[in-house]
């Protein structure tokens, strides 16, 4: 199974959408816990999901059960946990989800990832694909840099 991530951060529209269209994956899945906000820009939900179908021909879904809790997030972002204690909390939370027990295989297969984070090494996408991996095997995973 094939398994890219991207963030939209620090990328423009048409560099974004270029790596999206170039990877071959078929479907962008948010795991972002808030995927309306303003400073989301071309990543709002609904304008995602019109542009990245206009554009690419990919499909969208939002997965908020693989996207940290509003808790974690706030003490992180506060500067209130660093990076190591937020790994554990997500990874202990989407443990607790059971996601790769709940997760339809086929909505993830030859899926990307997206979060807002700019690279993936602080950015829970990268935890979400490499949890994946450890418990179905056989993930192949690319970041859309």
């Amino acid at each position: 199974m094939k398994l890219y991530t991207i963030g939209f951060t620090k990328k423009s529209a048409r560099d974004f959408f270029e790596k999206l269209r170039q990877s071959g994956t078929g479907r962008v899945v948010d795991v972002r816990l808030n995927n309306v906000s303003q400073l989301s820009g071309f990543a709002k939900k609904d304008d995602l999901a019109y542009l990245l179908k206009a554009v690419c021909g990919i499909d969208y879904v939002h997965l908020p059960q693989l996207a940290p809790t509003q808790e974690i997030l706030k003490a992180y972002r506060h500067g209130q946990i660093d990076w190591p204690q937020y790994e554990a909390k997500f990874l202990e939370l989407i443990r607790a989800r059971r996601v790769d027990l709940t997760i339809d295989r086929d909505l993830i297969a030859e899926g990307c990832l997206l979060c807002s984070e700019d690279s993936p090494e602080h950015c829970h996408r990268r935890l979400v694909a490499e949890f994946l991996k450890e418990k179905w095997g056989g993930v192949d995973i690319t970041h859309l840099r």
